[in-house]
């Protein structure tokens, strides 16, 4: 069972079939556990949302718990064709946090997904995934006469 980006009570259910008659509908059996946080990671995915031309970044918090003390070692791009990343670790009291920047570089409008790999130092979890969404949009024209003084707010109330 994946638990990653989950925290709190988990549970699963499996039925187990076996070829004994008295247990023909099967044997279902339920795992249940709390699932702690690694670390505080705000917000959970990088969402990137904006116009061609735009600059177009999201920025990501990532605080180690103090049960589960860790270093950033890397980062990288599953894909890294439309993304690039900038990793900050920064002093907190007597811990550490860490900012990631993530800037869209693709230049015309469409839609892509990426997912960013954090590597640490932990044994408990070497990589720590972030996933990626980006939406660019056409830069929105003006209508004719949208703009025009012929429907400026005063000219209509002059009107009235």
């Amino acid at each position: 069972m994946d638990t990653s980006g989950r925290k709190g009570k988990l549970s699963k259910s499996i039925t187990i079939y076996t070829n004994d008659e008295k247990k023909k509908k099967g044997l279902k059996v339920t795992i249940s556990g709390n699932v702690e946080a690694f670390a505080d990671i705000t917000p959970s995915r990088a969402r990137l949302t904006g116009l061609v031309g735009e600059k177009i970044t999201s920025t990501v918090s990532i605080v180690p718990k103090e049960k589960y003390p860790f270093r950033i070692t890397g980062s990288e791009a599953k894909k890294g064709k439309n993304i690039s990343l900038k990793l900050d670790e920064i002093k907190e009291g007597d811990g550490l946090k860490y900012q990631l920047t993530v800037e869209n570089l693709k230049k015309e409008k469409g839609r892509y997904y990426d997912t960013i790999i954090l590597k640490t130092d932990s044994i408990i979890k070497p990589e720590i995934k972030i996933r990626v969404s980006c939406v660019i949009s056409e830069e929105k024209k003006e209508a004719p006469g949208e703009n025009s003084a012929e429907n400026a707010p005063e000219k209509k109330k002059a009107e009235k």
